[in-house]
């Protein structure tokens, strides 16, 4: 059997034909899809399902016996079969940019058995493109720049447009270019897009952006061809195009004279058309008087000259300069030499301003040395100062009081002349600095000053004098040529050739017979013992003059005593003792004072450790009984209202029938500790009278209102107890038993059996009373 789809177009009946003549050849009997594809337009707008194609197997006899089966992409949702015709329908619009293609397969079943009559083949159903998709710039506007003074043709930018439509069929999906706004600046190519220069020499100085449209058709930009348009913004890059030029040719400029070196004269410009770096200039002084005296800078952004003082200014010496200055780009390209040349001279005229100034001394410093004997009225120096300007004014002369406090000087006000009025001491002060000041009569305000360096020379005018050293000392045990003590001299003096220093015994001691001098030298001297056998007890202390001289002209001289004790030492030479106290320690503290210090630390910490043990033993006062009791108390009961089955948290009992209370005394709850027990326990029965349950209650009250008058242990503030009417405006109205004493005769309790549960225990109560039973707790 042969088993095909019938179509609805021009390859339904080519594939059937070709499928025929292959049955014919080959003489076999099988099935076979007269077609594997069918093919269908998108975009189908129409009220009908779209047909699409038909299914047939030969051996359908057209009895309705064989049902025709779709599966697979779109089965059911997008497309439909009639399972008795095999017609095949899209029910739903088709988009070939969404889907382009979609895999079904067919079978035939017998109806009633469901049994496949032929094998499930695989057939396509291909969406045919239309022009439904107009071209798109995806990533418009664009920016853009070339820079300026290009040459036509250069290229800016490349764009290129998308179509969503299938390129491979037809022309739904050929893009054509062209401008629609910028001409005749730029154009664009109509195949690959891409937009250039079509107007030579652009000047970016004249007009910078260009605002460029660009539309993409399809269809090759025929007739009908859908299009999309994007926006270009273009701009000329500058070009280092234009000369730079000064807006004049002479500027004038002045300087005060006392301007510092450093200081801004003035700033000049060469303007440049270009920007950036294209703008950027240099600037040198190439000739004129004053190029030694001034020098021009480039201020931060490249783009000024600053004219600056180069040395110092002088009116009366020089009134005036003249400077030719040039500016220069800095950044020159060479496509553009034949439009410079890319640089500008000017003239500058700087004046010099003339500036009252202060007087000026011959000498920036002075430098002066002096004897430290020179008598009081030597004259150190002589310092001159005039006034600088034209006029010459006279100048006066004074020392500044804050360098020299001690008044060692003094200038004449008109000579200058500096001379000492006290005397010089190099030992005291070897250098001094003095600042003296010039000032014009005619103007105070201009003072000029100069400092003088005055050093003091030595002179050998201080005898020298032993060092460290006044006191020696000598073992009892010490024998006759033993050296005790080496001695040494100093001298504030500063000879230039050094210290050389003359040691030898007083004229009166010579002769001594216990101690001797030997002069080293080397500017020490050694002291030996003449004899040996010291002793304390014959004598303790010897004094033994020197005279110490130094090798200056004029030669001073001085005499020192040298205190040599007798101590006792041991067979090394330590000294032990001298006269009962170690001359180890001759400027400390004698043994009997640290003693004393120390007992006075003592003193003084068990003092301390006595204060700090009184204070914590310190006991708080205790309070009286009398104190407390004026204090309130709070009577706390810890115990809550549990009901009317909680019949120990208040004996209601002793409130029914007093007379049984003693019995229950013992009885208290284990649960809490009243601070104060409950009043009930203490009713005194003979102050309850009456009869009746009404009369019980208020008996009761009133035996602990006369309990708590009587009581003299009772808190003493008044105590206000409120019974709250309860179940006002309820059925039950109030169960509180005040007020009930007159209208006890008008009550009848039988309806509380009345009330349920929860008033079974006040039923119970009541009723009991009226037959004169005994209460059941």
């Amino acid at each position: 059997s042969v088993f095909y789809p019938c179509a609805s177009n021009r390859h339904q009946t080519e594939t059937r034909k070709t499928l025929r003549k292959s049955s014919v050849l080959h003489q076999r009997v099988k099935r076979g899809w007269v077609w594997n594809q069918f093919f269908v337009l998108e975009e189908y707008t129409g009220l009908e399902p779209l047909y699409i194609g038909k299914l047939h197997s030969d051996m359908d006899k057209g009895d309705g016996s064989i049902r025709y089966i779709l599966t697979g992409e779109g089965a059911g949702t997008t497309f439909t079969i009639d399972d008795s015709t095999g017609d095949i329908h899209a029910i739903q619009r088709l988009d070939r940019e969404v889907k382009s293609q979609y895999v079904l397969r067919a079978q035939a079943r017998n109806r009633l058995t469901d049994r496949p009559l032929e094998p499930e083949s695989e057939f396509i159903v291909k969406i045919q493109d239309i022009n439904d998709n107009e071209p798109r710039f995806l990533d418009g506007p664009y920016q853009a720049a070339v820079p300026e003074m290009s040459k036509i043709g250069t290229s800016v930018i490349q764009l290129t447009a998308t179509d969503a439509d299938d390129p491979t069929y037809g022309n739904s999906a050929r893009v054509v270019y062209s401008i629609l706004e910028g001409q005749p600046y730029f154009s664009v190519d109509a195949k690959t897009g891409v937009v250039r220069v079509s107007l030579a020499d652009m000047d970016r100085e004249t007009r910078e952006n260009y605002t460029v449209v660009i539309q993409a058709k399809d269809m090759g930009g025929q007739l009908g061809g859908l299009a999309g348009t994007t926006t270009i913004n273009i701009t000329l890059s500058d070009v280092n195009d234009n000369p730079p030029m000064f807006d004049q040719r002479l500027y004038q400029m002045s300087v005060p004279e006392t301007a510092p070196v450093g200081s801004v004269v003035g700033r000049i410009w060469a303007k440049d058309r270009d920007i950036g770096v294209n703008a950027e200039m240099t600037y040198s002084i190439v000739d004129g008087d004053g190029r030694d005296t001034f020098d021009i800078t480039t201020d931060p952004t490249n783009l000024f000259g600053i004219i600056i003082v180069k040395k110092p200014l002088n009116f009366e010496k020089k009134p005036s300069y003249t400077l030719k200055v040039e500016g220069a780009n800095t950044h020159v390209d060479p496509v553009f030499f034949k439009r410079g040349p890319f640089k500008d001279v000017t003239i500058v005229h700087v004046s010099v301003e003339d500036v009252d100034e202060p007087p000026v001394f011959d000498l920036p410093a002075y430098y002066i040395e002096m004897p430290e004997d020179a008598e009081i009225g030597t004259v150190v120096k002589t310092v001159s100062a005039r006034d600088p300007d034209a006029a010459n004014n006279t100048v006066r002369y004074s020392i500044e009081r804050s360098c020299d406090p001690e008044k060692y000087f003094y200038i004449d006000i008109t000579s200058g002349s500096l001379m000492t009025v006290r005397s010089l001491d190099r030992e005291e002060i070897s250098w001094h600095n003095i600042t003296i000041l010039a000032m014009e009569m005619n103007n105070p305000t201009q003072i000029g000053s100069v400092s003088v360096a005055l050093k003091v020379l030595d002179v050998n005018d201080n005898p020298p004098s032993l060092t460290h050293y006044l006191e020696a000392y000598v073992c009892e045990n010490a024998k006759a040529g033993q050296r005790i003590q080496t001695i040494t001299a100093v001298d504030p003096d500063e000879p230039p050739g050094g210290q050389h220093f003359y040691y030898r015994l007083a004229p009166e001691a010579v002769n001594n017979p216990n101690f001797t001098l030997r002069d080293n030298q080397d500017n020490t001297a050694w002291i030996l013992t003449r004899r040996g056998g010291w002793s304390q007890q014959e004598q303790t202390i010897f004094y033994l003059p020197i005279i110490i001289s130094d090798g200056e002209q004029p030669v001073q001289t001085s005499t020192s005593t040298l205190t040599i004790r007798v101590c006792s030492c041991d067979h090394e030479g330590n000294v032990m003792s001298c006269n009962a106290e170690a001359y180890s320690l001759p400027a400390s503290l004698s043994r009997g004072a640290l003693i004393a210090i120390l007992a006075c630390i003592f003193v003084l910490l068990v003092m301390i450790l006595l204060m700090l043990s009184l204070r914590t033993h310190r006991k708080k006062p205790y309070l009286c009984d009398e104190e407390e009791n004026v204090h309130e108390n709070i009577v706390r009961y810890d115990d809550e209202g549990g009901g009317e089955e909680d019949t120990e948290a208040f004996d209601i009992a002793a409130m029914w029938n007093p007379r049984e209370v003693h019995h229950h005394l013992g009885k208290m709850r284990q649960d809490m500790l009243p601070e104060i027990e409950s009043l009930s326990r203490y009713v005194p029965q003979a102050c309850v009278v009456g009869g009746g349950g009404d009369s019980n209650v208020h008996g009761y009250v009133l035996a602990k209102l006369l309990e708590a008058d009587m009581d003299p242990c009772a808190p003493p503030y008044d105590s206000l107890q409120t019974y709250a009417y309860e179940g006002e405006g309820s059925v039950a109205e109030s169960l509180s038993s005040l007020q009930s004493g007159t209208s006890n005769n008008d009550h009848e309790y039988d309806y509380l059996n009345d009330w349920g549960p929860r008033f079974k225990k006040l039923a119970e109560m009541y009723g009991v009373l009226e037959t004169n039973s005994p209460p059941m707790w």
